[in-house]
């Protein structure tokens, strides 16, 4: 069964602006928690078929493909590892959406698509988990707002101190 989770915020840049950041697929060390550096690994660097690995210290990645592609508003990256899923689902992808907002601003939305392995207990573990796989979406969006006003990476620090200020 697969489940989706997904997390929107408005980013204070028209979405031109916005696509700019997010076509550019090496760039995602400064936006996604966790991952130290991005690595294009196909010959393409954007649209159906470009390949980026995203490193979580210097030995351990994930491999994400864009599978779908649609010019100025987002992309579907597919997440594995070669032939093989991305621990620990039977599948997953990524979705970036970029949608005009009022007065300039651009609404991100961020999703996962996943689904786990072993049947119905893998469901079970994939609901138990949904939580954190919210929040990890959540800030993944927060994160991209961030860095994208700022032109600055998003640290840990910078990501706590947005979401103590929006309480």
């Amino acid at each position: 069964m697969r489940q989706e989770v997904h997390a929107n915020v408005l980013i204070e840049l028209p979405r031109d602006k916005a696509w700019e950041k997010l076509r550019d697929i090496s760039l995602a060390h400064n936006y996604v928690p966790g991952i130290v550096k991005t690595e294009i690994v196909s010959a393409q660097a954007e649209g159906v078929g470009a390949s980026r690995y995203v490193y979580r210290n210097q030995k351990s990645y994930i491999q994400e493909t864009i599978e779908e592609w649609q010019e100025g508003s987002g992309f579907l990256i597919h997440l594995h590892r070669g032939d093989k899923p991305a621990p620990p689902f039977k599948d997953a992808w990524f979705r970036y959406a970029l949608e005009d907002a009022d007065q300039g601003q651009t609404r991100l939305t961020t999703s996962l698509i996943y689904e786990m392995p072993w049947g119905r207990l893998g469901a079970w573990l994939g609901e138990k988990m949904a939580g954190f796989v919210q929040a990890t979406i959540n800030d993944v969006a927060i994160a991209m707002k961030l860095y994208y006003e700022t032109g600055k990476p998003t640290t840990a620090k910078a990501l706590k101190e947005y979401k103590a200020s929006t309480k």
